[in-house]
């Protein structure tokens, strides 16, 4: 199982929300590039990437800033957070971006999944976030009637490469993830699955990895706060 350290960029800074609040923005550095540098330095071997203002905007703003953390990494990183067209894309990737994650349009406009899928093979991952089960749109701003499996079923031969989902209710609470729902949707399709949201602790990495059916787990606020040491996380998921 890979653990994906994440970066939440908010103005230019590494922050990190509470259930998806903007207005609950905890900043952890003011430079995300040398926080970057810290996770690789410590052995991660992706790093995951959010572009918070992009998400509620449906535009890259935070590319500055994106592109200061690629420059200052070897390991492949990933990005999710206002990608909504193939120009944006295909954008981020000849800037370096080894995977781009599709939320809203995953939900919206299906068809552009799949072009992105096909013209950039291994590249494209579904981002799923779910509130009590149904997925949520736009920076979480606008709920569906979608339910978090229905969209995977979606793309199962769509050719994603991971579908990352994301339990907005659990999201920088550091109160464990929602194993469960995260287990149950790695069972029901045969594209990997991230879990995202609540990973707060050494004990909540291990029961993800023990469930045998989840391919990676994101964790940010607990590294922040020091409630899981990195090397230490790394080393227990080997």
């Amino acid at each position: 199982m890979i653990l994906y350290p994440a970066i939440d960029l908010k103005d230019g800074q590494a922050v990190r929300l509470l259930h998806g609040e903007m207005s609950s923005a905890t900043v952890f550095s003011d430079d995300p590039a040398a926080q970057a540098r810290a996770f690789q330095e410590a052995g991660c071997e992706w790093v995951h990437l959010v572009d918070l203002n992009g998400a509620f905007a449906g535009t890259p703003v935070n590319a500055a800033a994106v592109e200061a953390i690629l420059a200052a990494l070897d390991v492949p990183a990933q990005l999710g957070g206002g990608i909504r067209d193939m120009e944006t894309i295909e954008s981020w990737l000849s800037r370096g971006l080894a995977r781009v994650i599709l939320g809203t349009v995953a939900v919206e406009t299906p068809s552009l999944v799949r072009e992105a899928a096909h013209a950039f093979p291994g590249q494209i991952a579904v981002g799923i976030d779910a509130r009590k089960g149904r997925v949520a749109t736009r920076g979480w701003a606008e709920e569906t009637d979608v339910t978090a499996t229905e969209l995977a079923h979606r793309f199962e031969d769509a050719g994603v490469a991971a579908i990352i989902y994301t339990d907005i209710d659990r999201d920088g609470a550091m109160g464990g993830p929602n194993i469960e729902a995260t287990d149950a949707l790695a069972r029901a399709v045969s594209v990997p699955v991230i879990a995202s949201g609540g990973v707060s602790s050494l004990d909540d990495l291990r029961a993800l990895k023990a469930r045998g059916t989840i391919a990676g787990a994101i964790t940010g606020r607990a590294l922040y706060d020091g409630a899981i040491d990195l090397k230490a996380a790394l080393a227990a998921l080997r």
